[in-house]
């Protein structure tokens, strides 16, 4: 119906049930919408609807043959069978087929409990696989250190194809080969470490199956906590303490940060710090250096260099603006390189004898762990980095049931923190936790230095751009959120269509909280939006019931650098605790700006 005022509506029957929807919808949507299930498998909305899986076939009155829900758009009066008989026994055919070239190691398997492919098994009550044929050729590759491959497992859904390019703007992988020699892989058939990859793992977290996982370091955490000769750590990251209670059946964004630290004690820990303390001390750095920059002089705009999928992105794609980076090291490796000298003097403990371990929610985090660069305490500044999803499985492992246990707090003094240093696992946060510290330090004489930036805050599909006034100085700054987004801004900065003073760039949608270690939502991946703003509403509830809000407020931090590093920017704070990059050859690969 067409009028003044009036939404144009399209009627539809499906299952015999009376539908209703706009213009453009969808069979799938439209089925969604009205509490009918259709299985998928490659679906991602708004971002993969190819219908390649076939798994959402549907039968349409009128139609020839049958359709697939996710690519057929409504029309009116159409009539949509989702469960019939013809229906059933064609997806049930795909599935078998999908299963029949498929590496079935269900046990052993990284997702087993939680893979699409077998959950669709069950659904459809596939107890057999009657189709024997050939197999693909396997293709596994764990070069990076970050993210495994094994191509026995792909179902070639292509959902991390479309993550990378749609979402992500780096385009590092393709499906190469044709019909049967078809698989997913960076261009030229390069190991990702090769690859212009960011190590972002967003690609882990929309993989229906355990084709692309975390490279796996559990085992390798087990032995070191069963050495007698070794002191082990642990840091962990603040978006860890609003996911690792979903895995054991807690709400997205549920704060579990004291039972997490009594679950670490448990695992055999000797020390449980957190990486909220060394988020402080990154502020108080890089604090310092916008102000220098400021004032003295450098290069501008000041890009922040927390994340290790970002550094490497640019390190790729935008060689020409890493002297913008700030020279800081992310806080995991600021922990890193203190533990292994303050605290191993403090302690008491030889630097060689300890072995630092860090939770992230994270998998670029394993690469950066094993930079070259990262080792000026003398070793390896941070050993093993475990995701959140390696630590849900260390505690099943043990069989620590996470929501039972009690509240403990960390260990002192690298497990003090603020809620600036709290924030930082959110879009937005680094760049609010720098501005509150500079705010105190520019405007020492204020009786009350802003505390919130609310103008940095939110989950912006491109860029959130604003403003804010320091000492009489207004600086304008601009977030970031993903990698994508991350391309684009680099671009208009590069081409002086936009100019900044300060600039945070997270390389996953959300921050920290969104990043590729996370836990795999139960609801799948259509509901990651909804998870991401649930933990972001915690941490920042997190934060606003802190004592302490600022950076360089924290005692912990203030005694670092009375006993160990002097002041910010010093020589031994310079030597610890910044670094450098290096600009990397792209690997014939042509990135691809997502669609906006």
């Amino acid at each position: 119906m067409y009028g003044k005022g009036v939404r144009c509506v399209i009627h539809l029957t499906i299952d015999r049930r009376p539908v209703s929807v706009e213009p453009g919808t969808t069979v799938l949507e439209a089925a969604r919408q009205n509490g009918i299930h259709i299985p998928t498998l490659c679906y991602l909305k708004d971002i993969n609807k190819i219908g390649a899986c076939r798994m959402c076939l549907v039968e349409v009155e009128g139609a020839r043959g049958l359709q697939t829900a996710c690519t057929t758009p409504c029309t009116e009066g159409m009539v949509v069978h989702t469960n019939s008989p013809a229906v059933r026994e064609a997806r049930k055919l795909v599935l078998e087929l999908l299963l029949s070239d498929h590496n079935i190691e269900c046990p052993t398997c990284l997702r087993a409990g939680n893979c699409e492919l077998m959950q669709l098994a069950q659904e459809m009550g596939v107890r057999t696989v009657p189709l024997k044929g050939a197999h693909h050729q396997v293709h596994r590759d764990v070069e990076s250190g970050a993210i495994a491959v094994d191509s026995s497992k792909c179902v070639l859904c292509q959902r991390c194809v479309a993550v990378c390019r749609e979402v992500q703007g780096v385009s590092a992988i393709s499906v190469t080969g044709r019909g049967f020699e078809s698989r997913v892989a960076p261009f030229f058939g390069v190991s990702l470490n090769d690859a212009a990859c960011a190590l972002c793992g967003q690609c882990t977290v929309v993989c229906p199956t355990g084709a692309l996982t975390e490279y796996d370091e559990t085992e390798a955490v087990w032995r070191a906590l069963l050495d007698p000769t070794k002191h082990v750590v642990v840091q962990t990251a603040p978006a860890v303490r609003v996911q690792i209670g979903e895995p054991f059946g807690l709400p997205p964004g549920a704060v579990s940060t004291g039972k997490m630290v009594a679950g670490l004690r448990r695992l055999g820990f000797d020390q449980v710090f957190d990486t909220v303390f060394s988020a402080d001390l990154t502020i108080m750095e890089e604090a310092t250096e916008l102000i220098q920059r400021l004032q003295k002089g450098g290069p501008l705009p000041l890009i922040t260099s927390c994340s290790p999928g970002w550094v490497k992105f640019a390190e790729h794609f935008f060689p020409n603006m890493l002297e913008n980076l700030s020279t800081c090291k992310s806080p995991q490796q600021m922990f890193g390189a203190l533990a292994k000298t303050y605290y191993a003097e403090k302690a008491g403990i030889d630097p060689a004898d300890m072995v630092v371990v860090s939770v992230m929610p994270c998998t670029a985090k394993k690469y950066e762990a094993n930079r070259p660069e990262m080792r000026d305490s003398g070793y390896q500044d941070v050993d093993y980095v475990l995701t959140t999803r390696e630590l849900a499985r260390m505690f099943r492992q043990a069989g620590i049931d996470l929501p039972s246990l009690p509240d403990e707090e960390f260990d002192n003094p690298l497990g003090i923190g603020t809620g600036a240093g709290t924030i930082f696992g959110t879009t937005g946060g680094v760049m609010e936790a720098a501005l509150r510290t500079a705010a105190a330090w520019l405007e020492p004489g204020s009786p009350s230095p802003k505390i919130e930036f609310q103008e940095v805050r939110g989950i912006p599909f491109q860029v959130r751009e604003a403003t804010v006034t320091l000492d009489g100085v207004t600086l304008n700054v601009a977030v970031a959120n993903g990698l994508g987004a991350a391309g684009w801004l680099m671009e208009e900065v590069s081409a002086g269509r936009k100019n900044y003073h300060f600039i945070e760039i997270m390389g996953c949608p959300g921050g920290c909280i969104g990043g590729g270690g996370q836990p795999i939502p139960a609801k799948g991946p259509d509901a990651l939006d909804e998870v991401r703003l649930a933990r972001i509403a915690s941490l920042y509830t997190i934060d606003e019931r802190m004592t302490i809000r600022r950076s360089h407020e924290n005692p912990a931090i203030q005694q670092v650098y009375a006993e160990y590093l002097g002041k910010p920017g010093s020589e031994r704070a310079h030597h610890l605790l910044h670094t450098h990059y290096q600009a990397r050859v792209p690997a014939g690969i042509r990135r691809r700006q997502p669609g906006r």
